[in-house]
């Protein structure tokens, strides 16, 4: 009943810049949370950003200053810009939302992640 889809990833080179989205479509009635994962190889799957379900902003500590999380509420759309990219930040970047659907009727809470998007930072 609900997909999400992330677009934006690429190759960039170390100092560029990308913008992920993802798009939430589907029977939603709200959305709680929406967030920013990334996994490199070898390495554990890591928070980047998140809009929190009390509405304030988190962030890794490796990317504050760099990335910011955006939000539009109208098209159900998260954002991720990303500035000042570095080697390090090379990564399946994911988005989870975590939201209330409508299930044939009955309001119903779900835990979504996208497909995920490369991000290569390389010269």
């Amino acid at each position: 009943q609900v997909q999400l889809v992330e677009s934006g990833g690429g190759l960039v080179q170390p100092g560029g810049s990308l913008r992920l989205s993802c798009v939430a479509s589907g029977s939603i009635f709200s959305i709680k949370s929406m967030g920013w994962y990334r996994q490199a190889p070898g390495k554990e799957r890591e928070l980047v950003a998140i809009f929190t379900s009390g509405g304030s902003t988190n962030y890794a500590d490796s990317v504050k200053g760099r990335f910011t999380i955006s939000r539009d509420n109208a098209k159900n759309t998260v954002y991720l810009q990303m500035n000042s990219l570095r080697p390090e930040d090379t990564a399946v970047y994911c988005c989870n939302v975590d939201l209330i659907y409508n299930n044939r009727g009955l309001l119903r809470r779900g835990d979504y992640w996208g497909q995920g998007t490369q991000v290569t930072v390389s010269s």
